[in-house]
């Protein structure tokens, strides 16, 4: 049993709709035993009640929930930084390429240890990852995974038209290599799987229906796909289903489109679009860094909102600019400043927010992770800037937990995360001469 002694801040609720939901112990205790939290509270009162538990002290930092990563790429790890192109040229000539060599089992392996040990030295504990068009890939990425304890929810990539010809499969395949990873690794250890067409521009019926059988056989996966990206995009998927209302009808017509959906992107919606999803529930995946990175477009947050869609932050590595949640959280700051009375005005607990436990309620892992509540598993990330940098100055010198918060989303990167855990088990530990080691 551990008693962690921080400053720490969550939201147990909604900030969108609860104002004032973001929970602050300025000195607050966490009792910790076999992975969950079991008390929490003022550090004092904790410790009275529990006083043979061992205290780790990890004042000086912040302690927040582990980051939810809700649309990361696996196979993209390596081509981050391809600047200067839109969605569809981005793939050709950037990303497609690298997918295609990860048909090696071997450069498939030391892909995915280098993704994994980037989600964990940035505080992601969770991480939704759209994977490999292999199905060889994927066991090496899930079998990788269970080394790392993060928790991932994946699955293999789908395709049968306008990629590589190597990245196709046929709807037969796609369920049969489907059926059989969602057997060997769906809820083995902190694993599930999602099924994963890749967008409906690549997918055809064919394709979808083989998705859609998949969920129909295995209740509880996931499912996630692409959807309004890009103009051109939307465009070529309207000529590509010509019967279909819109886009969000290609995963509708199939049945996709449910309380286990998560559609990442969705930056050009139509209003019958976010009806659906509201009634359905599904999320939509904002991707603010990416988004800007691809000129794809401003995010209407404030229209999902206010149609009732859930929405989750993810880094969309690498469309994305890095793995770092703290940076697509100011970068969504950012975008809803520019939309201007459009925008959503987004305070530092909302930030925390879709950040945290959005994810955790996008994945149907709400009473799982994403906030300190009783009962939920210790997954956290402690924040502690190297003393004299920038954030470390700024921090000493902050007047409100608020304003420590947004210091945090403003000021934060990779090298301000000290420690993570998932289920009480740390994760990735920086090293005290500044290098930095997973555990």
């Amino acid at each position: 049993m551990k008693l962690y002694r921080a400053a720490l801040m969550h939201t147990p609720d909604n900030p969108f709709s609860a104002p004032g939901a973001l929970q602050v112990q300025e000195d607050g205790g966490l009792l910790v035993e076999d992975g969950q939290i079991l008390a929490s509270g003022p550090y004092a009162q904790v410790r009275a009640a529990h006083p043979r538990a061992e205290a780790v002290d990890l004042r000086g930092g912040v302690l927040l929930p582990g980051f939810i990563d809700t649309h990361v790429h696996y196979p993209q790890v390596r081509v981050l930084g391809g600047l200067g192109m839109q969605l569809l040229e981005w793939l050709d000539r950037n990303t497609l390429p690298e997918e295609a060599r990860l048909s090696d089992p071997g450069y498939a392996r030391a892909v995915a240890r280098e993704f994994l040990s980037a989600l964990a030295s940035n505080g992601t504990t969770t991480a939704l990852v759209f994977g490999s068009h292999y199905a060889s890939a994927m066991d090496e990425f899930f079998s990788e995974a269970a080394q790392t304890g993060l928790r991932v929810v994946a699955g293999q990539v789908v395709s049968d038209r306008m990629l590589r010809p190597e990245l196709h499969t046929t709807p037969e395949r796609a369920y049969a290599e489907g059926k059989a990873l969602i057997e060997r690794w769906h809820g083995v250890g902190r694993t599930l799987y999602a099924v994963t067409p890749r967008f409906s521009l690549s997918a055809s019926e064919g394709i979808l229906d083989a998705c859609a059988a998949l969920m129909q056989e295995f209740p509880d996966v996931r499912f996630t796909s692409h959807i309004n990206e890009n103009p051109r995009e939307v465009q070529t998927v309207r000529e590509l289903f010509p019967g279909a209302r819109d886009y969000l009808d290609t995963y509708e017509r199939a049945g996709l489109v449910t309380r286990r959906s998560v559609l990442a992107h969705n930056v050009h919606p139509t209003d019958r679009e976010l009806g659906v999803m509201a009634a359905h529930r599904c999320t939509a995946a904002h991707c603010p860094c990416s988004n800007s990175a691809l000129g794809s477009g401003l995010f209407p947050l404030r229209r999902h909102l206010q149609a009732g869609v859930h929405v989750s932050l993810g880094t969309d590595v690498g469309g994305g600019t890095g793995f770092s949640m703290l940076k697509e959280g100011l970068q969504a700051y950012f975008m809803q400043q520019l939309l201007g009375a459009a925008g959503e005005a987004l305070d530092p607990a909302k930030l925390l927010y879709l950040a945290t436990r959005a994810g955790a309620e996008a994945l149907g892992l709400e009473d799982l992770t994403g906030d300190f509540s009783v009962g939920k598993a210790f997954d956290a990330v402690y924040l502690r800037p190297p003393e004299g940098s920038t954030l470390d100055t700024v921090l000493r010198h902050a007047d409100s937990p608020g304003r420590v918060l947004a210091d945090l989303f403003t000021l934060g990167t990779q090298q301000d995360v000290a420690q993570v855990w998932v289920g009480g088990d740390a994760v990735y530990r920086r090293a005290a001469a500044g290098q930095e080691v997973s555990v």
